[in-house]
C-alpha cells in the first residue's frame, strides 16, 4: 500500500458520511469529477474497491468501512484539536494537573493551593486524588503538574520522578470542645485509657503515635480506625474520641470540627513532598506553592 494523501482521505470521508458523490461535492465546494478523481487514487493507493455502487447511491466496501474507521478517528481528533486551541486562546486561565495522595490531610492540601487561588494571575486547578505509585505514573505520562504526598518517592522507584520537600508540621491532638478540659489537665497521661480516633496501622504516622504513647507511657483505648484523614475528623466532631492533626492547621480543625487542640505528641511530625518530573521545579504555578509553604510549614 502506497502513503496515503490525507486530501484524498478527506474527500473520501466526506462521500461516506454523505453516501453520494453529488452530496459531498456540495458540501466540498468541489465538481463531482474532481472527487471521482481523487477518490480513484486513493483506491490506488489502497489497492481495494473502497465503495459498490447501489442504484444511484454508494456503499462502503469492507475495505472502505475500515478505511473510515480510521477516517473517523484522524479527522474527529483534527476537530478536537482545533477546539482546544481556541479553548486556549479564549481562556487565558493557567491550567494546573495536581495529584494527590489520599492519604494527606485536606484541609493540608487546601493551605498548599489557596496561594494559586489568591494570586492575580488567574489558574485552572484540575486535583486528583490516588495512591502514591498510581499517579507517579500518571506524572511521568505528563498527566500531572505536580504530586503532593506525605511520604518520599522512595528511592529505587521504577518512575524517575524527584522530592521536593514542602516542610513539616508537629503532630497535635484534638478533641471536642466541650470534653476538651479534662484531657487539658495533666496532659498527656490524661490521655491514658482515652476514646481515640487513629489513622490505620498501616501508616507512618500510626507507627510514629503508637511509639509516642509507649515513651509518654499512656494506653490508648482505641474506637475507630481511618484511612481517610477527613472522615477520622468527622467521627472527631462527633464527640467519639480524640483525634490526631498536623498544628500547622489547628486553627482551621478548631474552626470547621468544633475541636479543642489539648497538647502535642512531642516526636511526632508529618511531613509534606512536591513530586515532579522534573530535578527543579519551573512552572511558576508549582513555584508559588513550593515557595508560600516554606514560610507556613515548619524547616
Amino acid at each position: 500500500m502506497h502513503q496515503l494523501n490525507y486530501s484524498h482521505l478527506h474527500y473520501f470521508w466526506a462521500v461516506a458520511n454523505e453516501g453520494s458523490i453529488a452530496r459531498a461535492s456540495e458540501q466540498l465546494h468541489l465538481t463531482p469529477q474532481t472527487i471521482s478523481g481523487q477518490l480513484r487514487l486513493l483506491e490506488q493507493a489502497v489497492g481495494e474497491p473502497l465503495f459498490n455502487r447501489v442504484g444511484r447511491g454508494l456503499v462502503l466496501t469492507d475495505t472502505g468501512n475500515l478505511v473510515k474507521h480510521y477516517a473517523d478517528e484522524i479527522f474527529s481528533l483534527g476537530t478536537e484539536l482545533s477546539q482546544r486551541i481556541r479553548d486556549k486562546s479564549a481562556d487565558s486561565a493557567l491550567p494546573v494537573k495536581v495529584g494527590l495522595v489520599d492519604s494527606i490531610p485536606k484541609l493540608v492540601v487546601y493551605r498548599l493551593l489557596k496561594p494559586l487561588l489568591e494570586n492575580s494571575e488567574p489558574v485552572k486547578l484540575n486535583c486528583i486524588e490516588g495512591k502514591l505509585d498510581q499517579l507517579v505514573g500518571d506524572l511521568a505520562l505528563h498527566k500531572l503538574d505536580i504530586l503532593f504526598s506525605d511520604t518520599p518517592l522512595p528511592a529505587g522507584f521504577a518512575v524517575k520522578a524527584y522530592n521536593h520537600r514542602l516542610g513539616a508540621s508537629r503532630m497535635g491532638l484534638f478533641v471536642q470542645k466541650k470534653i476538651s478540659r479534662k484531657y487539658i489537665a495533666q496532659f498527656p497521661q490524661s490521655l491514658n485509657n482515652a476514646d481515640f480516633l487513629l489513622p490505620v496501622t498501616s501508616s507512618v504516622l500510626r507507627r510514629n503515635l503508637d511509639d509516642w504513647f509507649q515513651r509518654v507511657n499512656v494506653t490508648p483505648h482505641v474506637v475507630a480506625e481511618f484511612a481517610d484523614s477527613a472522615l477520622l475528623k468527622v467521627f472527631g466532631e462527633a464527640g467519639t474520641g480524640v483525634f490526631p492533626a498536623c498544628t500547622a492547621i489547628s486553627e482551621e480543625i478548631e474552626q470547621m470540627y468544633h475541636a479543642k487542640y489539648i497538647g502535642t505528641a512531642e516526636g511526632v511530625t508529618e511531613t509534606y513532598y512536591a513530586i515532579s518530573a522534573e530535578r527543579k521545579l519551573k512552572n511558576p504555578a508549582i513555584v508559588r506553592i513550593n515557595d508560600a509553604a516554606h514560610e507556613w510549614l515548619d524547616d
